[in-house]
């Protein structure tokens, strides 16, 4: 099997961690991703028998996909994100910092260090000629916001279609098979605007939305008693973002409240959406001056793979020869582009290293895990490349 250097293993996240790629979707300011695309690319072109593409997704921004190994077997697809969150708080984040068996920088943990040892995997099967199938790393743009990047990988799904995926999001060298998804929803009250010394010409939608939400608060404590998932728990929500009014003189036409609804498997858009409508019906029932609109935003179906899948079993495998024990199966309460490559019918699975501080102001990376970690995904692609 391959012999990587601890060294270099520390080089290749770094070089990913010093090139900034804040994603410009939640930090107006943010560099995004191209930058760091390019350098991967540049890195890619420099070993003979890597095939590299740049793919657009929106706005210009571009996932790196790159496939190599000569064999006639399976094709394994590692995915994984470029992009990161802002900074605010961090002393030094675009200065990867070694210390002790850490190595410190944003997106080390999240998933840059993941990604550098995908790309010593590349290297490697590029320059193997006995590899029996294909490797092919999606670096994707855009996880943290809407996920663009791995939604265009899957629109042009049938250029590479894999057999199997693993997303390299941090794990801590045990196998995720399960994540939850979710809905954002706003709920918009309407009501009447008029001074506020003429009380019989407004109709508060602020205050209109208040039983919305001592309804919701309601329902969410009803979903925390749900039968908990195996590794996910049950269901919840809660209200992120309310606005409304123009002045306090004033009674408020409008008032805007965003919901997150976090979903398990059997969990559907539909369902989520009715759960909300019902609360709002029957406000209406109650009050003929009660107006109020659901509309759905953004959705992401949570995620699910059997222990008993093929991929499972070989990555459980390999992590239990390099470990020296049997990885745990775990469930994730975040979301993942996992779901996304499942959806479109891949058997996908979510394994990655150790670390802390994902979001967080400090972030730091375990480098033995890393070692531990690329080794396992060498073993993985091999055994289930060969068919």
């Amino acid at each position: 099997m391959y012999t990587f250097d601890r060294q270099g293993i520390i080089e290749a996240a770094a070089e990913m961690i010093r090139i900034p790629s804040i994603n410009p979707d939640l930090v107006e300011e943010g560099d995004g991703e191209n930058v760091l695309a390019e350098a991967i690319a540049e890195r890619l072109r420099r070993t003979d028998g890597i095939d590299v593409e740049l793919q657009e997704t929106i706005d210009g921004r571009c996932n790196v996909i790159a496939v190599a190994g000569r064999g006639t077997g399976r094709m394994l697809m590692l995915n994984g994100h470029i992009d990161t969150v802002g900074v605010e708080g961090m002393a030094d984040p675009f200065n990867p910092r070694v210390d002790g068996n850490k190595l410190h920088g944003r997106g080390s943990y999240d998933m840059k260090a993941a990604m550098g040892c995908a790309t010593l995997l590349l290297e490697a099967v590029a320059a193997d000629p006995e590899f029996p199938g294909k490797l092919v790393v999606t670096y994707v743009v855009d996880e943290e916001y809407a996920s663009v990047g791995t939604a265009a990988v899957v629109r042009e799904l049938d250029r590479w279609r894999p057999d199997a995926a693993i997303v390299l999001e941090n794990s801590d060298l045990d196998i995720c098979v399960a994540h939850k998804g979710f809905v954002w929803a706003e709920v918009v009250t309407q009501g009447v605007a008029a001074h506020g010394s003429r009380y019989w010409l407004g109709i508060d939608a602020i205050g209109m939305m208040g039983y919305v939400q001592f309804e919701l608060d309601k329902l969410a404590k009803r979903l925390l008693e749900r039968p908990p998932h195996k590794y996910l728990g049950p269901p919840s929500l809660h209200m992120g973002l309310i606005r409304g009014g123009q002045e306090i003189s004033s009674y408020a036409a409008a008032c805007y409240l965003q919901v997150e609804r976090r979903t398990i498997p059997g969990e559907t858009e539909e369902m989520i959406e009715a759960e909300i409508e019902q609360i709002l019906g029957r406000l209406r029932q109650d009050d003929p001056d009660f107006s109020a609109m659901l509309t759905t935003g953004i959705v992401r179906n949570p995620f699910e793979v059997g222990e008993d899948a093929e991929i499972v079993q070989i990555l459980k495998a390999a992590a239990t020869e390099v470990r020296g024990e049997e990885p745990a199966f775990i469930g994730k309460a975040g979301w993942a582009d996992s779901a996304l490559l499942a959806e479109a019918g891949i058997p996908t699975t979510y394994f990655g290293p150790a670390g802390f501080g994902a979001h967080g102001a400090e972030e730091w990376v375990d480098i033995d895990s890393l070692e531990q970690f690329v080794q396992v995904l060498a073993r993985t692609a091999h055994e289930f490349c060969r068919g």
